[in-house]
């Protein structure tokens, strides 16, 4: 038998089409043509969709970050406060963002009459929502396009085409950023951090792409750190631009156009020093930094945070790390581990917001895709596995007790439900209904689809991990949004203060959050004033905590005033408000 060599040799002389096998791979990745086989369009935006619009329909505003920045765009819309410094009753935004309340102040004012106002604001936040999705989707593209993310080139051909290579790692990007359990929530909220989100996106995508699409890239990060800015992070968005130069300086000598890929450093400088000045003329900068205590609870607690928000993504993004380790300067691992420092360091900085921690999920999701060509056939069953019995499960936990509460069988879970939400009434909606069952029965088909002969898509082993996620939140957002509604929003508590304040008329507020003040402008329709000895409206609201009583002696006479009511939250025994009315002269 001729030696292996030897036989590579005849094969580059006689077939053209052939290379040389490298016995020293520059990659771990080794993927055959058939492994990027195109993950059906249709399907994938049917998922972004399932995963998009529940948590935005039909539902109240939340609290408390949700219906607290909902009031600072209503105050906008109707023209109560300034638009270059939005403020709800005399108090500032926490975030001190522009961007997202302007969004959802011009998409009130701009729509009919007929569509809700907390709906309405939500509508350009559902957009930034399925752009990050976009986003995300176009910058692993572009980071797989690279040469050094290239799988391997086989001795007798059948290696993927570059372009079908980086279709299916961006694939796997997007439906590992469906799957990470802390996108959930925050991301269908009408807040600065899901905006945050987007420009984060942009911005990923600007500098990803930059080499191969520069116009659309140069518009993506001048848009997105400019964003970024205007949402309250302008010192992130200093960060990544900063970050993103140093990298694609580092990477100069690997471009295939280095004096190109020069020009490019010295634009991405520009851009950044551009969007720096816009935050900088506009007030946004300012030292907000609340290290975390340097005690083992505190980094215990941050530790769990983390653990679980980017969950399933971050095992296989340290998988991809250590796999990639080779090339940890190049592009496709150097830009996302930057997003992924940046976003961490805001986290620390803002002693630990999960809001902050939301920014890192779209490098993360990144990293995770470039592990799919290297995990074993072993290591994608246990994932699937996993995945099966995790969702399945939790899609009963669902259903279960949706059942017993509707039809009182079995005791047990309505006896329990009933005991934990005491005054919640439950309602059946039958559009909601076939839409969770329609879901139920697609995530059946899907998970006979897995567990059939599927081996060869490299995407495959996220297949469930993103679907489960988009059934669950699918059913919390219509078998249980009466009950969300019940338990996250100030509607209840708005109608039994609303029913005790007779006859209607101005009210002095004491000590409330920006949520609850933006409540009782919204779902009770009341006019607030702050206390102050000049106002002389007949009633008076305190939060009922500790703090807020002792500090209402210094606030004003209360002499003046007769306890009326005292009106708890139904779904929070440690939420209550003190209702006053003034006495007669």
């Amino acid at each position: 038998m001729l030696p292996f060599f030897v036989l590579m040799q005849i094969c580059v002389i006689c077939h053209p089409d052939c290379r040389p096998l490298r016995l020293n791979q520059p990659t771990p990745a080794i993927v055959s043509q058939e492994a990027v086989r195109r993950l059906p369009r249709p399907a994938l935006l049917l998922l972004c969709l399932a995963y998009v619009l529940p948590g935005f329909l039909g539902r109240e505003p939340w609290k408390n970050a949700d219906v607290a920045d909902f009031g600072y765009m209503a105050a906008l819309a109707r023209g109560a406060t300034s638009w270059l410094h939005p403020q709800l009753l005399g108090m500032d935004s926490p975030s001190l963002s522009l961007l997202p309340y302007w969004l959802g102040a011009l998409a009130m004012q701009i729509s009919p009459s007929w569509i809700a106002p907390d709906f309405a604001a939500r509508i350009p936040f559902m957009l930034l929502l399925a752009l990050s999705l976009a986003a995300t989707w176009y910058a692993v593209y572009y980071l797989a396009r690279g040469p050094q993310a290239q799988p391997v080139s086989f001795a007798f051909g059948g290696e993927a085409r570059p372009t079908d290579y980086a279709r299916a790692i961006a694939d796997g990007g997007l439906l590992a950023l469906i799957a990470c359990l802390g996108l959930l929530q925050l991301s269908h909220e009408t807040t600065p951090a899901l905006a945050q989100l987007e420009f984060f996106a942009l911005s990923f995508f600007g500098l990803s792409a930059l080499p191969y699409r520069r116009t659309a890239a140069t518009i993506g990060l001048g848009l997105g750190l400019t964003g970024l800015g205007l949402s309250g992070a302008p010192v992130l968005a200093a960060l990544i631009g900063s970050g993103g130069a140093l990298v694609q300086a580092g990477n100069i000598g690997a471009a295939m156009n280095p004096a190109r890929a020069r020009t490019d450093t010295w634009t991405i400088l520009a851009i950044t020093l551009l969007a720096a000045l816009v935050s900088w003329a506009l007030g946004l900068w300012h030292w907000r930094l609340v290290w975390p205590d340097a005690t083992w609870g505190e980094w215990h607690s941050l530790g769990r945070l983390w653990l679980w928000f980017s969950w399933p993504a971050w095992p296989l993004a340290l998988w991809t790390l250590w796999r990639w380790r080779r090339q940890r300067w190049s592009r496709h691992m150097a830009l996302p581990v930057l997003f992924v420092a940046v976003g961490f360091l805001g986290s620390l900085s803002t002693a630990g917001s999960d809001r902050a921690l939301l920014l890192t999920l779209p490098a993360v999701a990144a990293l995770a895709a470039f592990s799919l060509p290297t995990l074993s056939r072993s290591l994608s069953a246990l994932i699937d596995w996993f995945t099966l019995l995790f969702f399945s499960g939790l899609a009963l936990f669902f259903w279960v007790p949706w059942i017993a509460v509707q039809t009182g069988i079995p005791r047990q879970p309505a006896a329990n439900v009933a005991r934990l939400y005491p005054g919640f009434v439950p309602s059946f909606s039958l559009l909601p209904f076939l839409i969770a069952l329609v879901a139920t029965l697609a995530w059946f088909w899907l998970v006979r689809w897995r567990t059939g002969r599927q081996r060869a898509a490299i995407w495959k082993s996220l297949v469930l991990p993103a679907g489960g996620t988009a059934l669950s939140w699918l059913l919390a957002m219509t078998l249980w949004l009466p009950l969300a509604d019940y338990t996250r929003s100030y509607a209840p508590l708005m109608r039994e203060l609303v029913a005790h304040i007779q006859p209607r008329g101005c009210v002095q507020v004491h000590a409330m959050t920006r949520a609850q003040i933006a409540a009782l402008e919204f779902h009770a329709g009341l006019e607030l004033e702050p206390v102050t000895p000049q106002a002389r409206c007949q009633w008076l609201l305190v939060n009922a905590s500790v703090d807020a009583q002792a500090s209402l002696v210094h606030a004003t006479e209360l002499s003046q005033w007769t306890l009326v009511q005292t009106v708890q939250r139904p779904a929070d025994k440690q939420e209550s408000v003190l209702l006053f009315r003034r006495n007669p002269p």
